[in-house]
């Protein structure tokens, strides 16, 4: 098994008129990557640029930052034909490492518009780096720059940021770091560009303090809230029937949450976030996490107010 560290740079368009034109938002220009061994031990490197189909002007900001001009691409390959490159070099027993979870998606967009094979067909498991990072040394919920990261493990700084091949460099470096803390590579993620076909495919994992649902595709919030599985608050831990709380409920349409109370593990919380698939329909990711009293307050608070706006605005003259 290997780990593959990727990062990508891309272009998007420079005006609203080519952006509305373009059924492509980013389009890739350059693939930077390493590839570790399970001892963490980097046996190969990847990196070329690639000329782009979509975009034919530079977006200002995209050029100031990671310093490519178009003249530069004018010469190398096409995606289609470096990306099939790319992913036979990774190999079919690979894990992907990235620097947050943006190029995983996006790489499977471009290969999308050139109709190449998927990478995956459903949700992808992978690592990200960034995320790691915050569990590793951080409190688990802030999101850093690579920078920061490289800095904070005073990694050396040999090469300017924000090309592909020198954050694939950088990124492997801080993997590598956090990889070495205990129980830290327990918490992979999933890349839902693809999502679960049907109900044998959707996503059930527990980690050390939580657990992590990811659904198929529904055709409404409706039909999602109707599931017996999305709904469900059976204990995450031992799967005991647990007494509802606070019952299912939401503040904007997008989040919905309750809490249920296990007999042996005490209170835990129940978090739906509703999502929109490329479909146009909607799937849900749902966590349990066991809380203390005092986040079980603030959700009761919170209940209560939304009940006492919709109470107020009903009551409007």
């Amino acid at each position: 098994m290997n780990y593959i560290i990727l990062d990508l740079e891309w272009n998007q368009a420079d005006d609203l008129k080519t952006k509305l034109e373009s059924n492509l938002l980013f389009e890739i220009i350059e693939i930077g990557a390493i590839k570790l061994n399970k001892e963490m031990i980097q046996v190969d490197n990847f990196h070329e640029l690639i000329k782009p189909q979509v975009f034919n002007r530079m977006n200002q900001v995209t050029g100031e930052l990671i310093h490519i001009s178009m003249k530069e691409l004018q010469d190398c390959r096409r995606f289609p034909e470096v990306a099939g490159d790319f992913i036979r070099w990774c190999g079919k027993d690979s894990v992907f490492c990235t620097w947050g979870n943006l190029d995983l998606s996006e790489l499977q967009k471009n290969m999308d518009y050139y109709n190449m094979p998927y990478l995956s067909k459903k949700p992808l498991k992978f690592y990200d780096v960034q995320k790691l990072f915050s569990i590793a040394f951080e409190d688990r919920k802030k999101r850093r720059t690579l920078q920061y990261a490289v800095e904070f493990l005073n990694i050396k700084e040999e090469v300017p940021f924000h090309r592909a091949d020198a954050d694939a460099v950088y990124t492997t470096e801080v993997f590598k770091r956090v990889a070495a803390v205990e129980k830290v590579l327990n918490n992979y993620s999933f890349d839902t560009y693809h999502l679960p076909r049907n109900k044998a495919e959707e996503v059930n994992v527990v980690f050390d303090d939580y657990a992590k649902y990811i659904s198929r595709e529904f055709i409404n919030k409706l039909s999602a809230m109707n599931d017996k599985d999305v709904v469900s608050t059976k204990c995450f831990l031992c799967g005991a029937k647990t007494k509802k709380k606070v019952p299912w409920f939401s503040n904007n349409g997008k989040n919905y949450y309750s809490v249920m109370v296990c007999p042996k593990h005490g209170d835990i919380k129940g978090k739906i976030r509703m999502k929109k698939s490329l479909q146009d329909r909607v799937y849900v990711v749902k966590t349990m996490k066991q809380v203390n009293e005092e986040t079980v307050d603030d959700i009761i608070m919170k209940r209560n107010q939304i009940r006492e706006g919709r109470r107020e605005r009903r009551h409007k003259p």
